[in-house]
């Protein structure tokens, strides 16, 4: 596997926890360098380990997991989408906005995005790959692509306002959505 098809693989693996830093750029809560950090960080932490861990394995545990990770992704990216567009529709309780840069929405978001990674883990166990550089360079491009969507997202945010939120929330549902729809067909 030449080091060109790694890079495209870490691209394509990479677009899901793009789309999110975006989203949670554009909704506000990407205020400082410590979340953008945080964010960049665990989604390139956990596209780093997701190879890994899908390399060690083995097909039997792969198998059970390839049959629901599109509904686990789904559902956690629905129901934090789904959140972001109440929040931004019910502007007076903002005591309960849920920060996806912190705590275990940022957990579930990480491992949300990076399930595919896992299966691609799995598959090149069987291309006689170095799963440690290939897995660096899948971090590290998914931590730069989200940097990169976050400085879009709030530069976007500041010249369109708070009206981002709604469109955060529509993006991560159809992100889940698609991931759904790419596995059920």
């Amino acid at each position: 596997m030449t080091t060109a098809e790694i890079i495209l693989i870490a691209l394509a693996l990479a677009m899901d926890a793009t789309t999110i830093s975006f989203s949670a750029a554009t909704v506000g809560f990407v205020r400082d360098k410590r979340a953008v950090f945080r964010l960049s960080f665990h989604f390139g932490l956990f596209q780093f380990l997701m190879p890994v861990l899908g390399w060690f394995l083995g097909m039997s545990i792969v198998s059970l997991i390839a049959r629901i990770d599109h509904w686990i992704a789904f559902s956690l990216l629905s129901f934090v989408g789904i959140r972001m567009i109440l929040q931004a529709i019910n502007k007076e309780k903002p005591e309960f906005r849920a920060d996806p840069s912190r705590g275990w929405q940022l957990i579930g978001l990480s491992i949300a995005t990076s399930i595919d990674a896992l299966a691609v883990g799995l598959t090149l166990a069987f291309v006689n790959v170095n799963i440690w550089y290939v897995s660096v360079i899948i971090g590290m491009i998914t931590g730069g692509m989200c940097v990169l969507a976050i400085s879009v997202g709030y530069f976007l945010r500041s010249k369109f306002g708070s009206g981002m939120e709604i469109l955060g929330g529509i993006i991560l549902i159809a992100v889940g959505l698609k991931i759904l729809l790419e596995h059920l067909y």
